[in-house]
């Protein structure tokens, strides 16, 4: 994990999002009134190339993206849709209120900094963040990374500006280079060959990890309590991690010893955004056991801000996947557009299909979140609420790096919880106990940084 520290500013590579909603049954009625009004109910897999798409690059070689796809269509899947249809099990019962979802990883991956070490390193800081709140939560942890795909980049302007020079702009290293220079900013098909190869080398190396031994729940706590301490922020945290500890210790004389499955292994998920449509569609398959369409690229996939319309590319190809799906939310966001948007995209209100990330400021989630949630909630629809404390809480270091300022991320994460649980369903004595889990997760965060 790369870091860079100025003062109290931080630039993270993992990006954890927060997930919180209140314990509940899990007897669900699909309740959502249909909102998609003439959203077409036929979908096939290249639907969407009749609908208009943004942030997709210009190839300048018709013939050799064609190759390129079905080099790509040939090829294994990258995961299974069994996996898949686990993954959304899980997130059903986090939209219950029975389980917890942490997602963190790059913001972009890359091929340059592609190595066994930084996968290891990003894995690590998820497995050590689950064990607090697993522990603090006393729920199970949903751990989904933003890797083995999470190549491609929405950008503002299609162009990028230099000494008078005007390039294409970098889209991200599935996609064309970010030298600023002619040659790397063109398009090259063969980057998704590479993405895809790399995706696969990552997934083999994580399922090792999370089966192999690496992942068991002793050895995690121990590169807790290693970080306490050599942390300045240690002994706030010190008394939480032996309280885990010795929960281990008696987990162990009860018979759950460190070699058992339970703790020597973990499930794992990945996840990126669905951006790069011509890639995404030469790697879903068909389900010979559903018949449903599966995006194979990824177990999960969400759509980003810049692409979410409701009559887009974008909207139209996922609303035919059976993947477990995200929804990227701004200040931007209306809450009937939302409304619309979840109604196409889970049109059956099937419990785990849909999670809503927010990523929003403090000051805009305290005004818009609310609403949104009123929202949903209205229509019956079942989701998934997570906080994503680093998009759209952005600010420049002096370096001229982006970054966040820790207690930023701090204060989203509060707003997000508190505001959930006052506008949802006003349990405030619950929002309080979750005001500790908070102190506790963050200092845990602000020690591994």
């Amino acid at each position: 994990m790369a870091v860079a520290s100025s003062s109290s500013l931080i630039t993270l590579k993992v990006k954890p999002c927060i997930f919180g909603s209140p314990r509940r049954s899990a007897v669900v009625r699909n309740c959502a009134k249909s909102t998609a009004g003439t959203i077409s109910t036929s979908w096939s897999l290249d639907s969407w190339r009749a609908k208009k798409a943004l942030q997709l690059p210009e190839y300048p070689d018709a013939n050799e993206l064609d190759l390129v796809l079905q080099t790509l269509s040939s090829f294994p899947p990258i995961v299974f849709a069994g996996e898949a249809r686990n993954l959304e099990e899980k997130l059903a019962q986090a939209a219950m209120g029975n389980a917890f979802l942490l997602q963190g990883g790059d913001c972009a991956e890359s091929f340059k900094e592609f190595t066994a070490n930084n996968i290891r390193d990003t894995f690590r800081v998820i497995l050590q963040m689950g064990v607090v709140l697993m522990f603090g939560g006393q729920m199970p942890v949903i751990k989904v990374g933003r890797m083995a795909g999470q190549f491609a980049k929405p950008r503002s302007d299609s162009f990028e500006e230099k000494n008078g020079v005007t390039l294409p702009s970098y889209r991200g290293d599935n996609v064309n280079g970010d030298a600023f220079d002619a040659a790397s900013r063109i398009p090259d098909p063969q980057r998704m060959i590479r993405a895809y190869c790399q995706s696969v080398s990552t997934l083999n190396l994580l399922r090792a990890f999370a089966t192999g031994g690496y992942a068991a729940m002793q050895r995690v706590n121990q590169w807790n309590l290693d970080f306490m301490e050599h942390s300045e922020q240690g002994d706030r945290y010190r008394e939480l991690a032996h309280r885990v500890d010795e929960a281990l210790g008696f987990m162990n004389v009860a018979g759950l010893t460190a070699d058992h499955p339970i703790m020597s292994t973990t499930d794992f998920w990945t996840s990126h955004e669905c951006l790069l449509l011509p890639y995404e569609q030469a790697l879903t398959r068909e389900d010979s056991t559903t018949g449903l369409h599966y995006d194979c690229s990824a177990h999960m996939l969400w759509v980003g801000e810049r692409t979410r319309q409701l009559d887009g590319a974008h909207v139209e190809f996922l609303r035919g996947v059976a993947n477990p799906l995200g929804i990227k939310v701004s200040d931007k966001m209306v809450p009937d557009e939302l409304v619309k948007l979840i109604d196409i995209l889970n049109p059956k209100n099937k419990p785990g299909r849909i999670t809503v990330i927010v990523r929003m400021g403090a000051e805009n989630m305290r005004v818009k979140l609310p609403h949104l949630i009123r929202a949903v909630r209205r229509a019956g629809q079942i989701v998934t609420w997570v906080s994503d404390p680093m998009h759209g809480n952005t600010i420049k270091a002096p370096s001229g790096l982006k970054t966040r300022s820790f207690d930023a991320i701090r204060v989203i994460f509060t707003y997000t919880w508190f505001l959930f649980y006052i506008q949802y369903l006003g349990y405030t004595q619950v929002a309080y106990k979750i005001w500790s889990l908070l102190s506790r997760f963050s200092i845990l965060l602000k020690c591994l940084i």
